[in-house]
């Protein structure tokens, strides 16, 4: 064989080889595990914080009027249910951004040939469940 043959099945190689190492058209799956961290911390820092302002608010009135811990129990309660009342919320509004998303990638136009009842005879579910 000579050094030109040699050469040119080297690069026919190095092209089969970057060709099977191109990433395909999906998104990489550290930026989906950030991106589900991140609305994990959001809703764990929304709990926490409506706790803590709520015993803070309650400690600062017992310390005021010098009560019982009356208005610490209370104002700790009230700040749990609004710190789960705001959980909630942004768990409904993360859920609605993934059916709309979901919902624009099922939409049958140009270059998605793949139609929602489709999807459907397969018999199977989605991620799963």
């Amino acid at each position: 064989m000579s050094q030109g043959d040699e050469k040119e099945r080297l690069a026919a190689l190095e092209a089969r080889i970057a060709a099977l190492r191109k990433p395909k058209d999906e998104k990489p799956h550290t930026e989906e595990h950030y991106s589900q961290a991140h609305l994990a911390w959001r809703m764990v820092l929304e709990l926490v914080v409506g706790l803590l302002i709520g015993f803070g608010i309650g400690y600062g009135l017992d310390r005021l009027l010098g009560t019982l811990p009356l208005f610490l129990v209370l104002f700790t309660l009230l700040g749990l249910a609004a710190g789960i009342k705001t959980m909630i919320r942004s768990a409904a509004e993360i859920q609605r951004k993934q059916l709309a998303e979901e919902a624009e990638r099922m939409a049958p136009g140009p270059g998605n040939e793949k139609t929602a009842t489709q999807d459907g005879a397969n018999g199977g579910t989605k991620h799963g469940d």
